[in-house]
């Protein structure tokens, strides 16, 4: 039995960090929820422990924010704001400049994997109309997509995660990370410009008449009008998740569009996902399975070393449930640490986050090919320069 429920846990985290399991057709909700009823089959909790088990709180917020970004696109915001960026930037150079911190800032306000799911066909097809190599610009994208959602916790699921576990404050949580992701986007911008010989002209390209897309204004204002609220809401402390659920269900009233249109766009897979990581990481405690983690997490360094390890092989957001209730010294640094470093090791490899894979099947659509190799070559410096650049400014106290 024993033997049982540790062959599960592995082969669910093997299943989450590839994102399948050879022979089946499961994605990473499914499998999250197939290892959390085994081990509610193999007796290790029951179904209240499995249903306490949930953070509701994360759930609501996500979905909250899901219904926010959904009516942002209903309205064109995003392809509006790409069109303002063809019509004022003329230069290659420019256009990365533009496109990293204009995602990296998109980022920070609403999901990462959101805005990346966004803007990928976006990027797509103005590289195409400017006749430029779609690959610095698309890992432009990615990796700025991870590095601005740093700011906020609002940027990325781990965050949202983080904030109701830590109780860290949203402005608190942004003063003392916005610095770092600007910092961040800046490398970046540098590292492509080296990377990438073509990228470097200040050249104008030839104009080009930008896409067209349908701007419904009445919902654009809205939209606006109530994000702008929730933020407020965030700065002077109102609980995120009640104002997040509050500012979605305003949207939701509408005479405009039809509710699937939007519901359609809520990401309910990892919405599921999260409930199922709840219940197995629960499991994983009861079992006692996080005690060989205990030795590693004693110091800043080795918090941040094991962070980066295990967001690349099961995935962020799982290495955060499992390494949340380890930390050692429940102090702001420490969770600042540990929300930072499991962002920023999701550029180390082309696995190593979903905004990177939406890239990545994007180019190939378009005949191009990012390959693992290609991204390392990228993803490593970028990762290696930032999470050094991390510890120093949350434990060297840079920020302070």
């Amino acid at each position: 039995m024993i033997f049982l429920r540790y062959l599960v846990i592995v082969l669910t985290y093997i299943g989450l960090g590839l994102g399948y399991l050879p022979g089946l057709r499961m994605n990473r909700a499914t499998i999250a929820i197939v290892g959390a009823a085994l081990l509610m089959a193999l007796g290790v909790l029951d179904l209240p422990a499995a249903w306490r088990a949930i953070d509701y709180k994360t759930v609501i917020f996500l979905f909250g924010m899901m219904v926010i970004s959904a009516n942002l696109a209903a309205s064109g915001f995003f392809q509006l704001a790409l069109d303002y960026t063809i019509r004022r930037i003329h230069s290659p150079f420019g256009l990365l400049v533009v496109l990293t911190f204009g995602s990296g800032f998109l980022s920070a306000l609403f999901l990462n994997d959101t805005v990346a799911l966004i803007l990928t066909p976006l990027v797509v097809s103005l590289t195409q109309l400017l006749k430029l190599n779609p690959l610095p610009y698309l890992l432009a994208l990615a990796g700025a997509t991870n590095l601005g959602s740093v700011a906020t916790l609002t940027g990325n699921p781990q965050n949202i995660l983080i904030g109701s576990f830590s109780g860290i404050s949203y402005l608190n949580f942004a003063k003392a990370l916005t610095p770092l992701a600007l910092v961040c986007l800046v490398i970046q911008v540098g590292l492509l410009w080296w990377l990438y010989p073509e990228v470097r002209s200040l050249s104008p390209y030839l104009k080009v008449e930008p896409p067209r897309y349908r701007i419904i204004k009445p919902l654009l204002f809205k939209s606006l009008f109530i994000t702008t609220g929730l933020l407020v809401a965030f700065l002077i402390g109102i609980p995120t998740a009640e104002a997040t659920l509050i500012a979605a269900g305003i949207l939701l009233v509408t005479r405009r569009l039809k509710p699937d249109r939007i519901l359609q766009k809520v990401d309910w897979d990892l919405l599921v996902m999260f409930c199922g990581l709840f219940i197995l990481t629960e499991g994983v405690q009861k079992l006692g399975s996080l005690e060989w983690f205990v030795r590693f997490v004693d110091h800043p360094l080795s918090i941040l070393g094991v962070t980066v390890l295990l967001s690349n092989l099961v995935s962020n957001v799982p290495a955060v449930l499992l390494l949340h209730h380890l930390i050692p010294h429940p102090d702001s640094r420490t969770w600042l640490l540990l929300a930072a470093g499991s962002t920023l090791a999701g550029n180390l490899t082309l696995l190593g986050s979903v905004a990177n894979l939406i890239v990545a099947e994007a180019v190939a659509k378009q005949g191009h090919r990012l390959t693992f190799g290609e991204h390392l070559r990228f993803g490593l410096p970028l990762t290696a320069i930032t999470v050094v650049l991390t510890y120093f400014w949350i434990y060297q106290k840079i920020w302070v």
